[in-house]
């Protein structure tokens, strides 16, 4: 009895004791090739497609996916896998629900180790007598079937991505896609949450929930039907006889239910369903794609939660008279660097966009999209992506312009710390080069030549960085070396005077007098 298992379990430290307890079940004749070990129902299902196993072994409780939830979406992979279900005693009934589903296998916690090995040995005997009835029929099932998956999903990108217009033939011949009934259309599902807030599991989990909800409603109802997400969207086609159009219409209302009510397990989200036209012919797919896609913008300005089906006119807004203004205001705002000044372009570009009567959702979208992309290239910063995927997961204006307000700000803020740095880096150099060279002659105009600044511009620069004018700096500069000479050094004052660039004792004494309280000689009876 050879098999590979997979135990899913949140808690670290049980699974990782549970995997011990299987390594002790050697010793009864249980050969067990892997163990492997998930966190979450998403990661377990993504390592059933990459590598099947024989055996799941599954809590009933987890965060994000369920246990029986999991064992739905593993069967699906691996129809003739054999599952264990662990639970506590509190969950015992709900555990039993399992049975339904064709889970014989349940163990309390805490486990024990003959009742882990009893169950391994009976499920052993059920593996060793389908492998040698089946041969190796189940391994190329899962070769063709996955196949076959890749092929669907490849036709929907090539629909989404490339607009690809298949014929009926092509579609079945091509991608697996049984298009024998009358009519075909096509959805848009758009999950509303902040990428940045989501984790990429809890991003997963809201995309796999979606499609099982996806299938559930409208599986048995269709000819055929595709789901999944390309991009940032989740896309659908279905086929189905004409006089089930309605019907299909009020699955897809249900399905849009099902969505919203299971908001509460899935995190902060929100969902929208956009459908494109009916259409007879396979070749005005891609037809109905662009239509729901243009349809579930209009979420910006009707809200979550609604199915939308129509693409109201243009509202005549100016868009590219109301850009233009913007752009050219923004443009004096980021040259001086004005956060109050570019916050004001913001919010006039707000009022300009929203004060158009039944301006449409699209229109708002592509408006921020346009001007977000432009500051992002004015102040030079990175690649747009980001700030687009925000924005496309919004679900209202007031949202859409929260995010281009929140761009200005921190792009602002970056590009002032920017130049901070640029117009502190000569003064740094100024700086350095008179530590070098103050027992020299040094004059402003070698230090403004060293830095590439002209005389003026330095002076005021110094001054409004340091505090003080550059003469004063070097002077300081120069008695503080002095005063070192004077306590460390029994060199005379002469010496000193000269070591620290003054070639006139009278006035370095004078100077030293004026910065110290004292004269030199009498500095180094105090503190030499």
């Amino acid at each position: 009895m050879r098999m590979d298992i997979l135990i899913v379990e949140d808690q670290r430290r049980i699974a990782e004791g549970l995997s011990v307890m299987l390594s002790s079940c050697k010793e009864d004749g249980i050969q067990i090739e892997r163990t492997l070990i998930a966190d979450n129902g998403v990661q377990a299902l993504k390592m059933l497609e990459q590598q099947p196993v024989d055996l799941l072994i599954t809590d009933i409780r987890m965060p994000g996916m369920d246990g029986l939830e999991l064992i739905k979406n593993a069967k699906k992979i691996c129809p003739e896998l054999e599952i264990i279900i662990i639970s506590g005693y509190a969950h015992f009934d709900y555990a039993r629900n399992a049975l339904s589903l064709g889970v014989g296998n349940y163990l309390l916690k805490p486990i024990k180790q003959d009742e882990l090995n009893e169950t391994l040995r009976k499920i052993g005997e059920r593996l060793d007598a389908k492998k040698s009835a089946q041969g190796m029929e189940m391994a190329e099932w899962r070769v063709s079937e996955s196949d076959v998956n890749r092929l669907r999903y490849a036709l929907l990108k090539d629909l989404v991505e490339d607009a690809y217009n298949p014929t009926a033939v092509q579609l079945q011949e091509n991608y697996y896609f049984k298009a024998e009934a009358d009519c075909y259309q096509a959805i848009v599902v758009k999950a509303g949450y902040d990428p940045e807030q989501m984790s990429k599991a809890a991003q997963t989990v809201i995309c796999e929930k979606t499609k099982e909800l996806f299938y559930h409603c409208l599986s048995k109802n269709c000819n055929d039907c595709l789901f999944d997400y390309v991009k940032d969207s989740g896309y659908g086609i279905l086929n189905f006889i004409k006089e089930d159009t309605d019907k299909i219409r009020t699955l897809l209302l249900e399905f849009l239910r099902q969505l919203e009510a299971n908001r509460s397990m899935l995190g902060p989200v929100r969902f929208s369903l956009a459908i494109g036209g009916v259409t007879v012919d396979a070749e005005q797919l891609t037809a109905s794609i662009r239509k729901a896609e243009l349809a579930i913008r209009e979420r910006i300005v009707e809200g979550w939660g609604r199915l939308l089906e129509e693409v109201p006119p243009a509202s005549g807004l100016p868009m590219q008279d109301i850009l233009d203004r913007y752009c050219k205001e923004m443009e004096h705002a980021i040259e001086v660097l004005d956060p109050a000044e570019a916050s004001k372009c913001g919010e006039e570009l707000k009022n300009a966009v929203m004060s158009v009567p039944d301006v449409r959702g699209r229109e708002i979208q592509e408006t921020v999209l346009s001007a977000g992309r432009f500051f992002i290239v004015r102040v030079r910063a990175t690649s747009p992506t980001i700030f687009e995927e925000k924005c496309m997961h919004c679900g209202s204006a007031e949202e859409l312009f929260h995010e281009l307000s929140t761009l200005q700000e921190e792009l602002m803020t970056e590009a002032l710390e920017a130049r901070q740095g640029e117009t502190s880096r000569p003064i740094r150099q100024a700086k350095q080069y008179v530590h070098k060279h103050y027992a020299e002659n040094i004059t402003l105009e070698e230090v403004c030549d060293h830095v590439g600044f002209s005389v003026a511009y330095f002076s005021a620069l110094f001054k409004k960085e340091t505090g003080e004018g550059f003469a004063k700096y070097l002077m300081r500069v120069r008695m503080d070396e002095a005063k070192t000479l004077l306590r460390e050094t029994g060199l005379s004052v002469t010496e000193i005077c000269e070591r620290v660039g003054y070639n006139d004792r009278k006035h370095f004494t004078q100077t030293f007098h004026k910065i110290a309280g004292v004269n030199p000689a009498e500095y180094r009876k105090l503190y030499g």
